[in-house]
């Protein structure tokens, strides 16, 4: 069964792009290339609900989305 999850990415300081799943609190990747972390980023994702299936548990679909703010500063 496929499940769909938001990821957000940020550059990190040493260069790397860094993904964060904030549905499944813990699990981060990170990447050179786009590319590269998205498919380490799909590998954690795998490899969290994995485990939380051997401990019979579900992930808390708390998440809600991302939203832009404008204020004027």
């Amino acid at each position: 069964m496929d499940q769909t999850f938001k990821v957000v990415i940020e550059n990190g300081m040493d260069g790397y792009l860094i993904a964060e799943v904030p549905e499944l609190p813990g699990c981060y990747s990170q990447g050179k290339t786009m590319e590269e972390l998205l498919g380490n980023i799909k590998e954690a994702i795998e490899l969290y609900l994995e485990s939380l299936q051997e401990l019979d548990k579900k992930p808390e679909k708390r998440f809600v989305e991302i939203k832009e703010v404008v204020v004027n500063a």
